[in-house]
């Protein structure tokens, strides 16, 4: 059984709220949904500009000159 998850702590200065604590496990996982978002506004991003393709002739002739 897991033990329950600690609420996370507010350090107040001059009467503001000004930082948290909280579990190393919940900040690892805010990270992982802030490093999703920030993928997944690229990826609209990128969908939304028109495709472009090249024959592969053609990309194999730019990728191979320097082989």
């Amino acid at each position: 059984m897991r033990n329950k998850k600690k609420v996370p702590e507010i350090v107040f200065s001059g009467g503001k709220p000004r930082a948290v604590i909280l579990e190393i496990d919940d900040y690892e996982e805010m990270l992982e949904r802030l490093e999703d978002l920030d993928d997944l506004a690229m990826l609209k991003k990128m969908r939304s500009r028109p495709l472009k393709f090249k024959k592969l002739e053609e990309y194999l002739k730019e990728h191979r000159s320097g082989v």
